[in-house]
């Protein structure tokens, strides 16, 4: 058995669920957009030039959480889901996905962004298994700060490494393991895996992935 893991926003996707979301609440009127549109791209510019603080990002992203009921952030995100997420899927994201759903492989999607905005979108591609940062809850309530270790650059890699664990498997109980992403910021778990593929790359990641001769993909275009 093979090991398949995706990473999501800007791979899958073309475009950024976390700030996609910030955005789409700023648009509804739910967030004040003098208070959190600047920060949001700010932190976006920090993820893409790797210098993000994670946890002082995570404040920002799941205060939002805390403030309404359940009900109402499900609403929302249905609304998100159809309006916003499902137009950035390509086709060729679908083919890729789909085609690797149809071999013998354990596959999951793997991402910083936290599991109240992705475990939909996982659905949506019909992979059932998400490692992703996870909103921290209290008696069914988001508190608005992270559970354990964020999903993000090294951490990505302990994330994995428990999901296997916990199923009495790790990289080596693989033949061969794949991780796609777009991101420098991925590049711990891209050196962890036998078939690191660049997809759509930022340019440290094209650079490193010619420099090592990985698989560069896009997926922007019909396949």
């Amino acid at each position: 058995m093979n090991l398949v893991l995706f990473d999501l926003d800007n791979t899958l996707i073309a475009g950024d669920s976390d700030v996609a979301w910030t955005q789409f609440l700023i648009e509804k009127n739910v967030l004040d957009a003098s208070a959190q549109e600047t920060r949001n791209l700010v932190f976006y510019e920090q993820y893409k030039a790797g210098t993000l603080d994670i946890h002082e990002f995570l404040n920002f992203q799941l205060a939002p959480l805390a403030q309404h009921p359940r009900a109402q952030l499900d609403a929302w995100h249905d609304e998100f889901m159809a309006r916003i997420i499902r137009p950035m899927i390509t086709p060729a994201a679908r083919a890729l996905v789909d085609r690797r759903l149809q071999e013998d492989a354990l596959i999951a999607l793997v991402t910083a962004t936290n599991s109240f905005i992705t475990w939909p979108i996982a659905r949506e591609f019909g992979i059932v298994h998400l490692i992703a940062t996870i909103p921290a809850q209290e008696n069914g309530v988001f508190t608005g700060k992270p559970r354990g270790i964020p999903a993000f650059k090294a951490g990505k890699i302990a994330r994995v490494e428990a999901w296997l664990e916990s199923m009495s498997l790790n990289f080596d109980s693989f033949e061969q393991s794949w991780f796609y992403s777009d991101s420098h910021n991925d590049l711990p778990l891209l050196q962890q895996v036998t078939h690191p593929v660049a997809v759509d790359p930022d340019e440290i990641l094209r650079a490193t992935a010619h420099e090592h001769g990985w698989e560069i993909l896009t997926l922007r275009s019909p396949m």
